[in-house]
């Protein structure tokens, strides 16, 4: 494990596999969903082309994002499965599986980690006042669905990413007191590596009628995370979200230390392109950081894999070193 300089940010050089974006769930700020039955499932022939394509670019994360199937639809298990032989196939290229696909049930969750080196869901906000609202329409968005999602994880041993939405109607204290439950959770299984910080952002395809999280308040709200969350869990923030070059920076003295996945589009903010790692890089530098690329699954968490899994983390972390490129 490499020691890292104290300003040092990290980011996982990422591509996101969709098997589909059919979701029966209708949160209004979504900018991703489609239609149940309006968006054809990806192949694993067109992935595999895809992956293929992948192998000479130091893409090492396969994040696999898809809208959600009913828990009691007939196509459940179809989808299921195929989000397991993507991440297998991920595997067998030689990828590292993250998959972020909604709520599981615990035997789904089981069988996934198997084949992912980690796994992420967001829990958004947990305040119930937002299912009269955004989430009126979208039945997995209970608060007490996501947080089991989170104890699920903890008791498999899935290192795990989550996150907050920010600006979809929640309060201040709402925040807060999400994150106190990712801490809650955190103490007692020690398996979160990140939470997300992700500002409202609109889009094209979204029918709420709400004006973007201002990046602005970033800051005050990481230094308030950082505060309520443990040390080892790290913050990550979408840089694409936050156009500012200094209030970018702004985060990081803050206490943000990840940019998360960055890879050809960001699926979720589809009108918000990538910003790409050499101009990270660039602004980054300015401010005296240090731009460091990661796998999806930190050092601390490898026993946690199978000897399988862990042969290949431990391939990308060669790989990484001998392209010069320091990774967590």
């Amino acid at each position: 494990m490499a020691i890292l300089h104290t300003r040092t940010v990290t980011y996982s050089p990422a591509y996101t596999i969709v098997p589909t974006y059919e979701c029966f769930n209708r949160c209004n700020y979504c900018n991703f969903r489609a239609e149940p039955g309006q968006s054809p499932w990806m192949s694993l022939s067109a992935a595999q082309n895809i992956l293929r394509q992948l192998q000479n670019q130091k893409v090492c994360e396969i994040l696999i994002l898809s809208g959600e199937v009913h828990p009691h639809s007939p196509k459940r298990q179809e989808w299921f499965e195929r989000i397991y032989d993507l991440c297998e196939l991920g595997l067998a290229m030689e990828f590292l599986p993250h998959t972020n696909v909604g709520p599981l049930s615990f035997a789904e969750m089981q069988k996934l980690k198997h084949v992912n080196v980690s796994m992420g869901l967001m829990l958004e906000q947990l305040t119930p006042a937002l299912l009269n609202t955004v989430h009126r329409h979208a039945p997995s968005k209970l608060p007490e669905v996501r947080l089991q999602q989170l104890e699920w994880a903890g008791e498999l041993q899935i290192p795990f990413t989550t996150g907050l939405l920010l600006g979809i109607g929640e309060t201040v204290d709402d925040c807060w007191e999400t994150l106190a439950a990712i801490a809650e959770l955190h103490q007692r299984y020690h398996h979160i590596q990140e939470v997300i910080l992700q500002p409202h952002s609109p889009g094209t395809q979204q029918t709420f009628d709400a004006s973007p999280f201002d990046p602005h308040q970033l800051p005050e709200i990481i230094a308030k995370a950082r505060e309520i969350l443990p040390p080892d869990i790290t913050i990550q923030i979408p840089p694409n979200l936050v156009k500012d070059d200094q209030w970018l920076l702004a985060c990081l003295e803050a206490g943000a230390r990840d940019l998360g996945g960055i890879g050809p589009k960001d699926e979720v903010n589809p009108d918000y392109p990538h910003v790409q790692e050499q101009t990270l890089r660039k602004i980054l530098q300015s401010a005296g950081w240090e731009l460091v690329a990661r796998s999806p699954i930190y050092p601390q968490f490898d026993n946690w894999l199978s000897g399988e899994l862990q042969t290949v983390v431990k391939q990308w972390r060669k790989t990484l070193a001998t392209n010069f490129i320091l990774q967590i």
